[in-house]
């Protein structure tokens, strides 16, 4: 019985203390965000660069 109680409380030790699961998924979201804000800058950038570019391309 002893034995049993043993291996049971092993094998929640080693549950609770595996954190690679859910370090994975946080660096899932912070690659995520990362992501958003990169589409975020790109797009409010890439107007401006626009207007540049027919602002020249008009004056040629």
């Amino acid at each position: 019985m002893l034995q049993n109680y043993v291996r049971i409380q092993n094998v929640i030790a080693k549950l609770r203390d595996s954190e690679r699961g859910a370090t994975a998924v946080e660096y899932g979201l912070i690659v995520a965000l990362i992501a958003a804000i990169i589409v975020a800058v790109v797009a409010a950038v890439g107007t401006s660069v626009k207007e540049g570019f027919d602002t020249v391309n008009n004056a040629l």
